[in-house]
């Protein structure tokens, strides 16, 4: 994503910002330079959706040093440790997820820039960070107001609701397209410990595309079983008007009831006394009394502090915002044009004796049905892609749901007649209830589009295997095609897989390619600069 370069001085001949607005001369002149070229006033190409997003880092807050905590398996400690001393809008990125996802509409650096220079007023829009992102960049975000008036960035006078954004419809979650919902088939076979679905939807009438290595963006509705209950939980009644519609639309569509935030515990401690207020100001402040906080969604909440019983207008203005949910997709536009696929885990758990739900994974696997309508946007993907060169060998390492992806990379190769080798890891559970796409990819290795394919099972047997134990039988081989200059990608979970599948890529490096540890942790780090080595994890 495009960064403007603050220092640059712009003369603007175009006064968009009146003499008489609440900004020093300086300020405004940058602000009508700014808008000028975004809006492509000044005779320049206007800016587009992904450079409007990139806002300027504050004057004087220059850092051109990398960002070394700029990695999805890293703990917010450590990453607040290693910008420990940087300039507020670095801290900021620090707090992010580090994926680079796009849900929140930038990439983490933009985000961070945005909220330093009070560009962007919604501070909770990293979803993937969850509650401890949203903590941090709240603390990080009142430093801005303690610090002296000359510290301060240029940029902290413009209003929060000034905005020149403007997206193509279907290329953001700021101007989603309705899509629709084609069909869903059950992945798993009878046996299975999981529930994964084939998802498809019909792009024809929204007018997307997309490329291979994108993320789909789904606007979900809340279970009305669980909004019922809430409402129950309120004592009030479903047709209550709140923000101009009925209650019970307003917690099926607009508000998160997962996880509780830390305004509903302040709000209960507003209206409450005793013992109630003192313990929910204490979860209000990330303490944990009673050792549940990590279980306590909205309506826990309300179970919880049973006693108490909030207006419901100003319940709702307690709640967070309801997000859209990214998936990776699984299907190529080259190979079917206007139609889109995903390839989504279910998310079902119990806690006590309660049922809880995934949002988006449940509402695609029961609350929709063919020929409804729903939300929708593509995300770019930022540093996941197909190699510029179709000749160049790519290695996939997709476990699980993290397929989709390498499902696109292999039928848009397919479609485009790409030459390059390639060589899929795959795994699961069990080889005989939980291998996706098993037809479509043994007919791939068949016809000789899937070189390779290495298959690992963890409950197959006695002792656990996983991805990264295939690719050490192989290593040698690995090793071959990287050093023909082969790409390797890695999707799935960022915790424990991605930093595991690394871990083995190193020893692979080091004992085949004759390095030290720490030579071939580089070899892998260059790999990585040069987008060779790329992730796509949640």
């Amino acid at each position: 994503m495009n960064q403007i370069t603050p220092m640059l001085k712009i003369e603007p001949k175009i006064e968009i910002i009146p003499p008489t607005a609440p900004f020093s001369e300086a300020q405004r002149s940058w602000l009508n330079g700014f808008l000028a070229g975004a809006l492509g006033l000044d005779g320049s190409t206007a800016l587009s959706p992904a450079q409007n997003g990139a806002v300027l880092a504050p004057a004087g807050d220059a850092d051109d040093d990398e960002a070394p905590w700029h990695d999805q398996t890293m703990p917010i400690a450590e990453r607040m440790k290693l910008a420990e001393g940087r300039p507020l809008r670095r801290r900021l990125m620090a707090a992010m997820a580090q994926q680079d996802c796009g849900q929140c509409g930038y990439n983490c650096s933009d985000y961070s820039d945005a909220i330093a220079n009070r560009s962007e007023a919604r501070l909770n829009l990293c979803v993937p960070g969850g509650k401890e992102t949203a903590r941090m960049v709240k603390a990080l975000y009142e430093e801005i107001d303690k610090a002296p008036a000359a510290a301060k960035p240029a940029a902290a006078a413009m209003p929060a609701t000034v905005s020149v954004v403007v997206t193509e419809p279907g290329r953001s979650r700021d101007n989603p397209v309705a899509a629709t919902f084609l069909s869903r088939r059950l992945l798993n076979k009878p046996g299975s410990e999981k529930e994964t679905w084939h998802i498809e939807f019909d792009l024809a009438e929204a007018g997307l595309d997309y490329v291979v290595g994108d993320s789909f963006g789904i606007f979900a509705k809340n279970d009305l079983g669980l909004v019922d209950q809430i409402i129950a939980l309120l004592g009030a009644s479903h047709m209550t008007q709140v923000n101009g519609k009925s209650l019970r639309q307003c917690l099926l569509e607009d508000v998160s009831l997962s996880p509780a935030p830390d305004s509903l515990f302040e709000l209960i401690s507003f209206i409450s006394g005793g013992a109630t207020r003192d313990k929910a100001r204490r979860l209000a402040q990330g303490e944990d009394p009673d050792g549940d906080a990590a279980t306590l969604d909205v309506m826990a909440v309300l179970q919880k502090f049973s006693g108490v019983r909030p207006h419901p207008e100003a319940f709702v203005e307690a709640l967070e915002p309801l997000q859209p949910r990214l998936y990776s997709i699984s299907s190529s536009h080259n190979a079917t044009p206007g139609k889109l696929s995903l390839t989504v885990d279910c998310v079902r758990y119990v806690i006590g004796k309660r049922k809880r739900l995934g949002l988006a994974s449940t509402f695609l696997a029961e609350r929709i049905n063919p020929g409804d309508k729903l939300h929708v946007y593509v995300q770019k993907a930022h540093g996941f892609a197909l190699p510029a060169d179709p000749k160049t060998p790519i290695i996939m390492v997709g476990p699980g749901t993290g397929i989709a992806p390498f499902r696109a990379f292999l039928l848009d190769r397919r479609a485009t007649g790409a030459p390059g080798k390639n060589w899929l890891f795959f795994g699961h559970q069990r080889s005989d209830c939980d291998f996706f796409y098993a037809d479509e990819l043994n007919a791939m290795k068949t016809s000789g589009l899937l070189t390779r394919l290495s298959l690992a099972w963890s409950r197959d047997g006695d002792k656990k295997f996983y991805v990264q134990d295939r690719m050490r039988e192989v290593g040698r081989e690995v090793w071959t095609w990287l050093a023909e200059g082969a790409h390797l990608y890695i999707c799935g979970d960022a915790k424990r897989m991605a930093k595991d599948v690394e871990r083995a890529l190193v020893d692979i490096v080091a004992h085949f390619g004759a390095r030290s540890t720490d030579e071939a942790v580089s070899f892998v780090a260059d790999l990585k600069k040069k987008g060779r080595f790329q992730l796509d994890v949640y």
